[in-house]
């Protein structure tokens, strides 16, 4: 099949067409192909744009360098959130991957997007990075006065699921000073932190 077929594939409404298609573009590529998918990222069409997103995410670590381009340097917000959920991806597809240092900058001023869109997917990518994400959250945590940043870090954290995270949320959930909201939110991130390490300790 050619690539442009296995390209209109990835439209396809069956979503085991757009899978195969997905997974076959991630197998055959060639120079064309990431900046391909990457230009997908803006498109009109959701099914499209997710199916981009899914086969950079199964491309992995080549796609990095210019997914972190487009996040931090496109004009559109549908792109530069797109770019951040696509790092996540790579993130899940290769966990035994020590996530390169360009992602994990890209993301950290991705946080400080002005669009919610694209600073909230930002965040949750950083979740899904493990400890090598914990300084970076922690940092843009005690920096940021986004009170809906800080709720989706402290949110993030606990997927981490770093031993260092109980401490970070323990100080957020009792402090006064902080704004309610994420207190109460680094209260229920700090039950799930244990659910997320319990399971890992079960998992090793």
């Amino acid at each position: 099949m050619t690539t442009d077929a296995l390209f209109e594939k990835l439209k396809h409404p069956n979503p085991h067409m757009r899978d195969r298609a997905m997974y076959e573009i991630a197998d055959s590529r060639d120079e064309n192909t990431i900046s391909r998918l990457v230009a997908i990222l803006d498109d009109q069409d959701v099914v499209y744009r997710r199916a981009a997103v899914k086969a950079l995410g199964a491309i992995g670590e080549d796609a990095i360098p210019p997914v972190v381009d487009a996040m931090l340097n496109s004009e559109n917000v549908t792109v530069r959130g797109s770019a951040a959920k696509v790092l996540a991806q790579i993130a899940i597809n290769y966990p035994e991957l020590p996530f390169p240092e360009v992602g994990l900058q890209g993301l950290k001023k991705a946080i400080d997007d002005a669009n919610p869109v694209v600073h909230i997917a930002a965040v949750m990518a950083l979740g899904q990075m493990g400890s090598s994400a914990f300084e970076i959250l922690v940092e843009s945590l005690n920096t940021t006065d986004n009170v809906a940043v800080q709720v989706a870090i402290v949110s993030a954290l606990a997927s981490v699921g770093d031993r260092r995270c109980v401490e970070i949320l323990t100080r957020f959930a009792n402090d006064e000073a902080v704004d309610s909201y994420v207190r109460e939110s680094a209260t229920s991130s700090l039950s799930r932190l244990d659910l997320v390490m319990n399971y890992k300790r079960a998992d090793s």
